[in-house]
């Protein structure tokens, strides 16, 4: 018999073994993850639990309630300043429409009675954001289109799960009128208020005064937002998703001096905890449940993906001021997640023992449009976004922070090249040049909330900081590690890399030196003034690495490698502290002497200001 322990540790490999297999061939991530619990549980039988469905349904709440937590963090309200009339809309319209278009298709075409089909209508109203976020993150956005979604998903999940609720207690409270309904919807409003808005308050306000010192800010609050959940709840039946989603929001809205790291650590638990139950909750179903899904069930989950959806986002965007593009793309993505399984796993049970045979199905149905839409929209939420130019057509592109005469000359080589760049820079005049060497800029600060909502970065995928100030250079690239990857975020070396390693900034403190440790910001703008120019070089079969070297000379002091461009196109920047291999079909990227020693037939140079020669 397997210990508890043993089955902890196959969970937890499980689902962060199938995180990293999704990422790597770019498949979305809770596809992965249901067809892994789906083997583990009813088709293998080794993720067997024996919980009481009441405790397991209890465990399962605590675990969303963080994801819930984190996805509040996650909101701006400057985002909500810019798409304001869109997601009211999507979040007051969008779930009554929902709601009543799914109950009715539940009824006529799943063939369930009235009761059952309400709840059902419910529970689909959400569109969590333990799917969104994940797809999110691959489909490369622009800002507007991304925070629609984000935003309807994570206020919608809690309001979803509230409308459950009401709609079972009518059902099943004897009295329940319109009067009760509305007590325990002002008790849940009360709840999250009072535990969540003023409790996520005092909670930051405590931290900001030090109050809890810095090692124990985060385990405080993986613990304390359980707690408002269960307090929630006990006040009012239910209302502890909205009450952790509300604290989320005001936490992550305080300016707190160090909001960034206490959601990275609580983002951090929720990729574990979403890794856990997308496992744990497909485990639960068995080959019975099967035998409960028909045709009716099919027309069902067709008219939710089809007919339901669109019908809702056309109604609740009347009028409003949302591109006709983004109510195209709204109208199709739609997936559901955790929060609408568990939410079937606690009601369905509930139904049955209050007389309400055919709400067996709800399980079952629920998970079906889960996979049905995670599948449909996962699959087809880049290709869709890129079709209606919501979205960049690829990643590979270079952000430089910092415009001066040398990082144009290089923005317009790679600008030859085919590779997207950015340039971003504070002082407007710095940005002429590039303008008129039609370079796409970007004026303000990178490390503002401005930019942090209206720059629209998702076409590049690597950073150089390359201003005079190596300090700053050093803040940008913490800043934005988490954004690009702490792999592709790189700085121009500072004056002092070539002291004593106890002397000089650690490689935790700052990006990695880009190009050569001689490579500072006056060094590269002298060697410019002396003439050097930013060039290429195309390698082939026979004029390989080895060649090219001899005929450069002494790197460092003789010329600099950049980088090199791969022959799919994919850029890469060297760097002494993570270098690679340039191959047959790359293209080298390097700053040397104009003109160039000996011109191979494949070369092909550029001029100071960047132009390449044909």
């Amino acid at each position: 018999m397997m210990t508890a322990a043993s089955l902890l540790l196959i969970v937890l490999g499980a689902g962060l073994a199938s995180q990293w297999v999704a990422w790597r061939i770019g498949v979305p991530v809770i596809v992965v993850l249901i067809a892994t619990g789906l083997m583990l549980g009813p088709v293998t039988g080794v993720v067997t639990l024996r919980l009481p469905p009441q405790e397991l349904t209890g465990l399962i709440g605590l675990g969303v309630s963080i994801i819930l937590f984190d996805g509040g963090m996650a909101l701006k309200l400057g985002e909500f300043r810019r798409v304001g009339h869109g997601v009211g809309r999507l979040t007051i319209l969008g779930p009554p429409l929902a709601w009543l278009f799914g109950s009715v298709a539940a009824h006529y075409l799943g063939g369930l009675s009235w009761p059952v089909a309400l709840v059902l209508g419910a529970i689909l109203v959400v569109t969590g954001p333990t799917v969104i976020l994940p797809l999110l993150r691959g489909a490369r956005l622009n800002k507007e289109t991304s925070s629609l979604l984000k935003w309807e998903g994570i206020v919608n999940d809690p309001v979803g799960v509230l409308l459950t609720v009401l709609t079972f207690q009518y059902l099943t409270t004897a009295g329940g009128g319109p009067g009760k309904i509305l007590a325990s919807l002002g008790g849940a409003i009360a709840a999250a208020a009072v535990l969540g808005g003023l409790g996520g308050w005092l909670t930051g306000w405590l931290y900001r005064r030090g109050a809890v010192p810095e090692h124990l800010k985060s385990p405080v609050l993986m613990v304390l937002v359980p707690v408002v959940y269960w307090v929630s709840n006990l006040a009012q039946h239910e209302a502890g998703l909205l009450s952790v989603t509300v604290m989320g929001l005001v936490m992550g809205n305080m300016k707190l001096p160090d909001r960034e790291t206490l959601h990275q650590s609580q983002e951090n638990l929720s990729i574990i905890l979403l890794s856990v139950l997308f496992i744990v909750i497909p485990s639960r179903l068995d080959a019975s449940h099967l035998h409960l899904l028909n045709w009716h069930t099919a027309l069902f989950v067709l008219a939710i993906v089809l007919l339901v959806r669109p019908l809702t986002i056309a109604l609740a965007t009347l009028g409003a001021p949302v591109r006709r593009n983004d109510k195209l793309l709204l109208a199709w993505i739609a997936p559901r997640g955790i929060v609408a399984a568990a939410t079937a796993g606690i009601f369905g049970p509930a139904l049955v023992a209050a007389g309400y045979k055919d709400a067996d199905q709800l399980l079952p149905v629920t998970f079906l449009v889960i996979v049905v839409t995670v599948l449909a929209h996962g699959f087809t939420i880049g290709r869709m976004a890129r079709r209606l130019g919501l979205a960049a057509k690829n990643d590979n592109g270079l952000l430089i922070v910092g415009a001066s005469p040398w990082s144009v000359a290089f923005a317009s080589v790679l600008k030859k090249l085919d590779v997207d760049v950015l340039l971003v820079d504070g002082a407007y005049h710095r940005l002429k040049e590039a303008r008129m060497a039609g370079i796409e800029v970007f004026y303000g600060e990178i490390l503002s909330e401005h930019a942090e909502h209206t720059l629209e970065s998702q076409h590049v995928n690597h950073l150089l900081c390359a201003t005079d100030n190596d300090f700053y250079n050093a803040l940008a690239c913490k800043a934005q590690g988490h954004r690009f990857g702490v792999h592709r975020v790189f700085q121009l070396a500072t004056d002092e890399a070539s002291s004593q390693e106890l002397k000089r900034l650690t490689l935790q403190q700052r990006g990695y030196f880009a190009f050569d440790p001689v490579a500072t910001f006056a060094f590269l703008h002298q060697r410019l003034q002396e003439g050097w120019t930013v060039s290429t070089s195309k390698f082939t079969a026979s004029y390989g690495w080895s060649e090219f070297t001899q005929r450069m000379g002494e790197r460092g002091r003789d010329w600099l490698l950049l980088g090199g461009i791969s022959s799919d196109g994919m850029l890469r920047l060297y760097a002494a502290e993570q270098s690679f291999k340039l191959d047959a079909g790359w293209t080298a990227l390097y700053f040397a002497p104009a003109p160039a020693p000996v011109a191979a037939p494949e070369e092909v140079k550029g001029e100071a200001k960047g132009e390449v020669a044909n």
